[in-house]
């Protein structure tokens, strides 16, 4: 079993304090609320089993990371202080374990080292081809084609599996920043702040990684549309 690591799993920024309903469901799993803890268990697996499989290579060493956090969860709540959710207490020890045994299985992506992403680099969100030239005589710098509307297409084609499938590649091969941040925003559905509570991250600097991320995987999506 991995040992706890009380010192990064307890830190967390300012902002995004326990709330009233936080309290009282640490003080029945700290009171061993057994049918407490199995609902909080239901209601957040399949969330920590997705976010893990960003860290770790299979789907069996996520599941065991996330065992071992529900100990940790377990093992710290009385050192719990309430300074973050508990949504994002939980989500830390997840994170840090996650790191740790990605590592062991040489699939680091530590966020700070591996291909950092620079909010202040000049990266274009979108393919600069789908833009007439600086020089065009009457469109210049404006659209070739204006961007396909989504909610105009008939929903059976939407919502096919191989859609999906090319959405999840797209978002799998973003860099590990641009990938965490719309995996939290737009799969999980947390909000702005728990996103930033969690990563660490400024505001601005969790609102360019998402648009980012958002503007390839729509590329992505409109370049397969566009094919199909």
């Amino acid at each position: 079993m991995m040992q706890s690591h009380p010192a990064a799993e307890d830190m967390a920024p300012a902002g995004g304090t326990a709330s009233a309903d936080d309290v009282a469901l640490v003080a029945a799993l700290r009171a061993g609320d057994q049918d407490t803890f199995a609902a909080l268990v239901d209601k957040l697996y399949m969330p920590m089993l997705r976010l893990a499989l960003l860290y770790v290579p299979s789907r069996a060493v996520a599941e065991d990371v996330v065992q071992e956090t529900w100990l940790g969860v377990l093992q710290g709540l009385n050192r719990f202080e309430g300074r973050s959710s508990l949504k994002t207490w939980i989500f830390r020890i997840l994170t840090n374990r996650a790191k740790t045994r990605g590592e062991r299985e040489h699939r680091s992506i530590a966020f700070s080292s591996l291909q950092p992403d620079n909010a202040e680099a000049d990266e274009p969100t979108v393919d600069p081809q789908q833009f007439w030239p600086a020089d065009h005589p009457q469109w210049a710098n404006g659209w070739v084609s204006y961007p396909r509307i989504w909610e105009e297409m008939p929903e059976e084609r939407a919502l096919t599996g191989e859609l999906r499938t090319q959405i999840e590649q797209v978002v799998a091969a973003l860099p590990p920043n641009q990938r965490e941040v719309i995996t939290l925003r737009d799969i999980e559905g947390w909000s702005a702040e728990e996103a930033c509570t969690l990563l660490s991250l400024s505001e601005a600097n969790q609102r360019v990684l998402l648009h980012r991320a958002r503007a390839k995987v729509r590329t992505a999506i409109d370049q397969y549309l566009n094919y199909t």
